[in-house]
């Protein structure tokens, strides 16, 4: 499928997301909201794909939602942006496939958003980092108010959210809101390296992981290891639970199949 807004590459089991749309930062307007839904769909439903990167053209991951489009939506229009919106992180966040951040740029309101609903995130030394919605006499509308604070703690969340301040790759490292900095020169390889290592391990074992972690920071503790007591169990049905172990014993590398 081509797409106007994003650039879509598939390599030896990667699939690598690009927002193109340069001349405005990478800025997300509907259009490119429903074409990330489509390609994260795409790559779900791609038995060859096993890790997805998502990235940004030229300076800028994501520098926000497109306030050009934004500024006339009426509250029925900014309801169902909105509602894209967080389609889209839960699309990302309820995949099989374990998504990768690389950070280039600018990380604004919803770019800020799309990386924290990935599961980890590289981030270059030129990366700006942000939720500056509250200057524009709005907050966050994908999720920034939800997965911040989940993420780095209330009091520090608030702070970023309440004053609207853009934070360096190295503070955002500091609190816990991104995995490591890279130059900017290093970044792709850096985080195609990380994707090819998570491409080694069981495609079986990293969805369970995905989908154990998410689901269970947000219950009580005894509901979240009763459900990885069942996906631990299920786990010894899987051709990739028997070549692991066999593998371990006779000192070798497991060939996994994702089985």
């Amino acid at each position: 499928m081509s797409y106007k807004h994003i650039i879509v590459e598939k390599k030896n089991g990667i699939g690598t997301i690009t927002i193109n749309r340069p001349q405005v930062l990478n800025a997300l307007n509907r259009e490119t909201l429903e074409e990330l839904i489509t390609v994260v769909q795409e790559l779900e439903n791609d038995p060859t794909i096993h890790v997805a990167i998502i990235t940004g053209k030229e300076k800028a991951f994501i520098a926000g939602a497109d306030i050009t489009q934004m500024q006339e939506m009426n509250t029925l229009q900014a309801k169902k942006f909105g509602g894209l919106g967080h389609q889209l992180m839960q699309h990302i966040e309820n995949s099989r496939l374990p998504y990768i951040a690389a950070v280039n740029g600018y990380a604004l309101g919803g770019g800020c958003e799309l990386m924290m609903a990935c599961d980890i995130i590289l981030a270059s030394t030129h990366a700006k980092i942000g939720q500056p919605e509250i200057n524009l006499g709005i907050h966050p509308g994908f999720g920034g108010t939800q997965r911040l604070p989940r993420l780095i703690g209330k009091i520090k969340a608030k702070e970023l959210l309440l004053t609207g301040d853009t934070i360096d790759a190295q503070e955002a490292y500091r609190i816990g809101l991104i995995n490591k900095v890279v130059e900017p020169e290093k970044l792709m390889e850096e985080t195609e390296k990380l994707a090819q290592k998570i491409l080694t391990k069981s495609a079986v074992q990293t969805s369970f992981i995905k989908e154990l972690v998410n689901k269970g920071i947000n219950i009580d503790l005894p509901s979240a290891n009763t459900l990885e007591i069942a996906s631990f169990s299920a786990s010894f049905a899987t051709e990739d639970q028997k070549e692991g172990m066999t593998a371990f014993l006779e000192k070798r590398k497991p060939l996994f199949k994702g089985k």
